[in-house]
Parts: structure tokens; sequence; C-alpha cells
């Protein structure tokens, strides 16, 4: 009886973890959408592209690829922020190793980026030449 209680408190704190971690999660996009122009940036470029996506009537694929690619880009810039704010907490003054840091966590956004609008062109393409009553 005993050892049955001690197992529904263990998995009662289980739960309790679970939750602030998810709890934490949000809190960081809230962080970094609340201080990251960038970030607020491509939020609003991925609202717009989801009204394209309605507008145009983009199959299922092109659906699944616009939100992986975007789901990458807001990955990014939250692992690109995470670094500059370890990065500042570490020194106040210039460092060349988290310069690089910065730099290379940059070029994640950066390419992330660049395959996310390589993928619109790619699935948006089609629907706008088919709005535009041109076989494809």
């Amino acid at each position: 009886m005993v050892q049955a209680n001690d197992e529904k408190v263990r998995e009662a704190s289980e739960i309790k973890k679970r939750i602030y971690s998810f709890r934490n999660a949000f809190r960081g996009i809230w962080t970094v959408f609340r201080f990251e122009k960038n970030f607020r940036i491509q939020f609003i470029i991925f609202l717009l592209v989801i009204a394209a996506g309605i507008v145009l009537d983009i199959s299922v694929v092109g659906w699944i690829a616009v939100i992986i690619v975007s789901g990458l880009v807001f990955a990014s810039e939250c692992f690109n922020t995470a670094v500059e704010y370890l990065g500042d907490a570490i020194t106040e003054g210039e460092d060349i190793n988290i310069k690089k840091a910065k730099d290379v966590a940059a070029a994640g956004v950066l390419i992330s980026a660049i395959i996310s609008v390589i993928t619109g062109f790619i699935v948006f393409l089609p629907a706008v030449l088919r709005s535009l009553g041109l076989r494809v």
C-alpha cells in the first residue's frame, strides 16, 4: 500500500516537472518574440505566407514544406538568440570566440531563411502560375 502511494507521488512529481518544462519553453518563445525584432518580422512574414497559401490553395505537400521550413527558421532564430544571450552573459568585452559563435549562429538563421525562400518559390510559383491561368 505504501509503495503504491510512493509511486503515485513520483508520477505526480514527474507530471509537474513536464508542465514546468513546457512553461519554461513558452516563456522562451515569449522572450524571443518580445525582445527580438527579427523574430517578429519572421512571424509577420509567416502570417503572410499562410494567407498566400490559403488564397493560392497550395497542396498538402506544399503546406507541409511551408510549415517545416518556417519551423526551421523560428528554431534557428531561437538558437541564435540563446547564443547571443549566453555570449553577452559570459563577457562584457570583445571575445573572438564568442564573436565567432555569434556569427556562426547568425549564419544558421541565414541558411534556414535562404532554404525557406527557395522552398517558397518551389511551392508558390506553380500556384501563382495556375492562378494566372497558365499550365504548369
